[in-house]
């Protein structure tokens, strides 16, 4: 069994915030860039930490690029991580370790700390996702938002109180960001929705939509990062839902429509 770690990193016009994701990943065994044709110095920046560059069309969003990286990585354990993510030191002794005693283990679910507006969004906390695997025993399907398939062997499940073994999510998105990623990913969402052809209660999906904000930010401790968490709660959560079904309601009004 190999002891060493391939990091994969997916990248569009990063150059802000690449370096900082490039610095806390730069001691493991190789970096492969899988970079969306940037136009900025994302890709300058790259070569200055001996990247293993390669290019994958530009989707808007990533799924579909993981699993052509994945498979450009040399070993056997694959690190996926997003530009806008850091791996502490922490995290990275932890899964060397790991992967000397991982026993029947193909993957680890990792918790996430994403920050916005300078706190850490304890709403949004623990936020576990798999990114850490073994790269022969994993696909992720060609949706958006989906999770990758283990083929053979088992997950571990990092406790979410090992706060120091997160990755730290450091996107900082702006209100205008939110709304135009809302925007881009629902219209990506409502083309799978489409394709289901499910009818839909617009009233019973609004209210859905409404109690999702008052139960992230009351029982989900929303709560516990006073109006950051509030706006979380409301764009992430019910805005999110709520343009999902309005999207999905006109395209059916349409479609009725001679």
């Amino acid at each position: 069994m190999s002891d060493k770690i391939s990091v994969v990193v997916h990248t569009y016009n990063n150059e802000k915030i690449i370096r900082e994701c490039l610095e806390s990943i730069k001691d493991f065994d190789e970096i492969v860039l899988c970079d969306m044709y940037s136009t900025d110095k994302t890709l300058d920046i790259a070569k200055e930490y001996n990247c293993k560059i390669i290019m994958h069309e530009k989707t808007g969003f990533v799924e579909p690029a993981r699993n052509f990286a994945i498979s450009n990585a040399s070993f056997e354990w694959v690190l996926v991580v997003d530009s806008d993510e850091i791996i502490t030191e922490k995290l990275r002794e932890y899964l060397y370790y790991f992967i000397k005693n991982s026993q029947n283990y193909s993957a680890i679910s990792i918790p996430r700390i994403t920050y916005g507006w300078g706190e850490a969004l304890e709403v949004l906390y623990p936020d576990k996702i798999m990114r850490f695997y073994k790269r022969d025993f994993v696909y992720y399907p060609p949706e958006i938002h989906s999770t990758p398939q283990i083929k053979q062997g088992d997950i571990y499940y990092i406790d979410k109180n090992r706060r120091e073994l997160a990755i730290l999510h450091k996107q900082e998105r702006s209100i205008s960001g939110w709304i135009n990623i809302i925007n881009q990913y629902t219209d990506i969402e409502l083309e799978k929705k489409i394709k289901e052809n499910k009818e839909i209660n617009f009233w019973a999906h609004s209210w859905k939509s409404l109690f999702i904000i008052f139960e992230k930010f009351l029982f989900k401790r929303g709560y516990k990062n006073g109006i950051r968490g509030f706006i979380i709660c409301v764009i992430v959560f019910g805005f999110y839902k709520f343009v999902l079904g309005c999207k999905y309601w006109e395209y059916l009004l349409n479609k009725k429509e001679p």
